[in-house]
């Protein structure tokens, strides 16, 4: 997907977010389905548009235009789904480290890039079939 001409390039992130000490958390399909969940719901409220995403097995990825600042995009997601981790399956472990990776994409070239990081990540991990499957 070409970068949105709607966003400046400078609007745009791509951003890492790990869970504690690297633990596989999100392994599970229901704990993978319950941050997918949490992503589209402040999505549909406009806290940011999601250009692309992977969810792996102890971290994500995205490529994200923040509507108010992307501290507050990055507190929805992962304080909502700690939220909802605690609220839906009584488990409140530490989930995700403090912090997160994250760099402005400054122009079309770069985006493509991490597009591309992001979507050959799984095949990586060979958590996904070979290219020529796709």
């Amino acid at each position: 997907m070409p970068l949105p001409r709607s966003q400046s390039c400078t609007s745009v992130f791509f951003i890492t977010a790990q869970t504690f000490e690297k633990r596989f958390y999100l392994q599970s399909d229901r704990m993978s389905q319950l941050l997918l969940d949490v992503l589209l719901k402040y999505r549909e409220k406009k806290e940011y548009l999601i250009h692309e995403f992977v969810i792996m097995l102890n971290h994500f990825h995205l490529l994200i235009t923040p509507m108010r600042t992307l501290g507050r995009a990055m507190q929805c997601i992962k304080g909502g789904f700690s939220y909802r981790v605690k609220r839906e399956m009584s488990f409140s472990p530490t989930f995700w480290q403090t912090s997160f990776y994250d760099r402005r994409v400054r122009d079309a070239e770069e985006y493509r890039q991490f597009r591309k990081y992001i979507y050959l990540n799984p095949l990586r991990k060979h958590l996904w079939g070979q290219p020529e499957e796709r």
